[in-house]
């Protein structure tokens, strides 16, 4: 099964870009005590990671996004040198099982948004167990097993340009969306865009996940082909196209993304929480068992899950999964009933069956045809 869903994803592996994050020296950070709350024989956790002097991060997530918090916990522990490679999801996926296979040690670390192959990993015996301090503070669906946990909170949002749809057309739910796309097939034609599932591992994620909430998502589907919808792989491509004019309305969108831009550019983009329902999702972290620095991930998973790591994160739009900062996320005043975060745990794995997920995509192609 591995096998044939790591040909599935993909058959090669990427060359991919390692950040090193430049270590604080001695001068100008100290090696933190164990913290506030925590059990005092996490010192020994402390110790053992400084010794191992080194950590390894396979991640979907830009740098350049996580600067500071990468930043926050070499501040912390600075004898711990970090190493964090960001890669798309399916690179790193398949760059995961070829080290794993080979034997000789993995990276310590995996985190990512494509939280069904991360899930498929973790199913397939891959991740250690570890009891975080922090668990107590994160909800029952972030949690699996004490070996994934959900590290943020963002939800999937429509993004929009301000200055080229009318207010009257801006879609409030689903249905708006499907109503308005069929009704008006020539005004939006090649101005809708979305995550291609054939090719991005999260855009599979978000649209098996919206036909799981809502039965009327392939008329939906068939009103985006009318138009001749333009599918991409990242957000970023959407976004640059979505404030620039050249399309119009975004769908499934992830939502930190989409609010770090509109607070540059607040003029251009606009954003919907459908309020029929809004998926939330999360970038689910675990440590491999083949980690060659396990303690120094348990830092790292555990700074990730702290107030001060969930911070860092919340300032750049990614919410927090954490009780007691849920107040200052996006999705903050959203009715509780409308949310739908993807669970962590065995039910994302529903549509990585090879036979399921070729259907799915053959499903998805006869409704962007109009069949």
């Amino acid at each position: 099964m591995r096998t044939k869903l790591a040909l599935l994803v993909a058959t090669a592996l990427t060359v991919t870009v390692s950040v090193a994050v430049p270590a604080f020296t001695a001068g100008t950070a100290q090696a933190q005590s164990v913290p506030a709350g925590y059990d005092p024989a996490y010192a020994k956790i402390i110790e053992a990671a400084n010794q191992e002097g080194a950590l390894s991060i396979y991640s979907a997530t830009d740098a350049a996004a996580v600067s500071e918090l990468l930043k926050g916990f070499e501040a912390l522990y600075p004898k711990v040198k970090l190493e964090y490679a960001d890669q798309n999801s399916t690179e790193m996926y398949n760059r995961f099982i070829s080290e794993a296979a080979a034997n000789t040690g993995t990276t310590d670390l995996m985190w990512s948004s494509a939280m069904d192959l991360q899930m498929k990993l973790v199913n397939d015996g891959y991740a250690q167990s570890y009891a975080s301090p922090e668990s107590k503070s994160i909800p029952d669906w972030a949690n699996y097993k004490n070996e994934a946990f959900g590290t943020t909170a963002e939800p999937i949002v429509f993004a929009y340009n301000k200055r080229v749809v009318p207010a009257a057309d801006v879609p409030k739910t689903h249905a708006d969306l499907a109503k308005l796309l069929a009704e008006k097939p020539d005004a939006y034609k090649g101005k809708v865009t979305s995550y291609d599932p054939e090719r991005s591992g999260v855009g599979f994620l978000y649209i098996t996940q919206d036909v799981q909430a809502n039965k009327n998502t392939w008329d939906l589907v068939k009103a985006m082909g009318q138009t001749g919808v333009k599918l991409y792989t990242s957000s970023g491509a959407m976004i640059e196209r979505l404030t620039s004019g050249e399309h119009t309305i975004g769908y499934n969108m992830i939502g930190s993304y989409v609010y770090e831009r509109q607070h540059k550019d607040p003029e251009s983009l606009g954003i919907v929480l459908p309020s029929d329902y809004t998926i939330v999702m999360s970038r689910i972290a675990f440590i491999p068992k083949g980690a060659k620095h396990p303690n120094a991930a348990r830092l790292f998973l555990d700074y990730l899950l702290s107030k001060q790591g969930q911070q860092a994160m919340q300032a750049r739009y990614m919410g927090s999964i954490r009780t007691d900062l849920a107040s200052a996320n996006p999705t903050a005043g959203v009715p509780e009933s409308t949310l739908r975060p993807i669970h962590v745990g065995p039910e994302l794995l529903t549509y990585l069956d090879q036979v399921k997920r070729l259907k799915f995509l053959k499903d998805w192609q006869k409704a962007l045809q109009g069949k």
